[in-house]
């Protein structure tokens, strides 16, 4: 496995989102001040959108490793095309509630108590619901009935959706007007610019220690962007074959034409049709024959590690690299301070608005 080759601590690719490998990109930056102000309001929908492996679970991932758990109870479901009645049942287990033979009206009555006591002891409720696309119009009524429930004014539940762009279009569709007035904050994750691959890449090696072997050339980041479309997890999806690839050919660096062989391996178009447009960017899994040097075949199983040699240190790279890290760790504290000053801000307006009112 390349990890031994290059003495990495771990998989810097993998699909499965990880909190640890969150990269602040500009649109990923844009979604979590939504998320933040949003956050900060305590109430109604928020709204994120995004391709499929634009980075939606990871940004969630980063949310739940980031919020104050004794003052935030998040609840994460993967929906499923279930009705209103399996998604108020989906709830109640979330907050911990037996759902057994349970009509629905005292189910309601039991997550409404709950929420309730949750909000006593200090406690927002914040409800994360993923591949929201899947949804009926009945589970998405059921979700907005619930954001009714509230306390002195203030609302019991809020709800986070994300989903993929062709929810917009079920959101704008007949039957859910409701809702829609009830949403106040909404972002669609777009792609990383062509300036943001070589960072992302970079930002994740050095996740896993890596000490900039093998090093990659300028032009290898246009190629990945080229044919990943900025998008993270076909980011991803290359740049685990393009390691693997070095490896078994002892390589230390990573160039456009390794690119290229890797892609066309991977059945990539080598180029996008003359003229079309930029955001157009073939699949990997594209089956129409390429241009390109020959693939390299990778055996399988793979042959063991091969030793690496010794090297020199690169200050300019371990510059760089901590440059980067510092950056992150900064963004990440600022994340921290700006979602608890937001919540303290909209907690304290709450209890003074209480306040007034019972004096009046």
């Amino acid at each position: 496995m390349y990890t031994d080759r290059y003495g990495l601590s771990g998989q810097p690719f993998q699909l499965t989102p990880d909190a640890r490998f969150w990269f602040d990109s500009r649109t990923h930056r844009k979604a979590m001040a939504y998320l933040g102000y949003g956050l900060a309001q305590g109430e109604g929908f928020i709204v994120v959108t995004g391709e499929i492996g634009a980075g939606k679970s990871t940004l969630v991932a980063h949310l739940m490793a980031n919020i104050d758990r004794a003052r935030l109870n998040a609840i994460s479901l993967v929906s499923t095309q279930v009705e209103g009645d399996d998604m108020l049942r989906l709830v109640a287990q979330g907050l911990g509630l037996s759902t057994g033979a349970v009509e629905k009206a005292r189910l309601l009555d039991a997550v409404e108590q709950q929420l309730e006591r949750e909000l006593r002891a200090g406690k927002r409720t914040l409800l994360i619901v993923d591949e929201a696309q899947n949804l009926p119009v009945s589970a998405l009524e059921e979700l907005r009935m619930l954001s009714n429930f509230q306390i002195e004014g203030r609302a019991l539940i809020q709800t986070f959706l994300l989903g993929q762009p062709e929810f917009r279009d079920k959101l704008a569709g007949p039957g859910l007007e409701q809702l829609r007035q009830r949403v106040i904050a909404t972002h669609h994750l777009d792609a990383m610019g062509a300036d943001e691959v070589e960072s992302y890449i970079r930002h994740r090696l050095t996740r896993v220690d890596w000490q900039g072997d093998p090093d990659f050339d300028a032009d290898a980041f246009e190629a990945i962007h080229r044919y990943s479309g900025g998008i993270p997890r076909r980011v991803n999806q290359l740049a685990h074959r393009l390691l693997l690839n070095a490896a078994v050919e002892n390589a230390d660096r990573i160039s456009a034409t390794s690119v290229h062989a890797v892609a066309a391996d991977m059945g990539a178009d080598a180029a996008a049709p003359s003229g079309a447009p930029e955001e157009k960017v073939l699949p990997l899994r594209a089956a129409r024959p390429v241009a390109a040097p020959a693939p390299v075949q990778v055996p399988d199983p793979a042959p063991e590690p091969v030793a690496p040699p010794q090297q020199v240190r690169d200050p300019k790279l371990d510059q760089r690299i901590a440059a980067l890290e510092a950056q992150v760790l900064e963004q990440e504290e600022m994340l921290r301070r700006a979602l608890t000053m937001l919540v303290d801000w909209v907690e304290a307006d709450g209890q003074d608005k209480a306040y007034r009112t019972h004096a009046a």
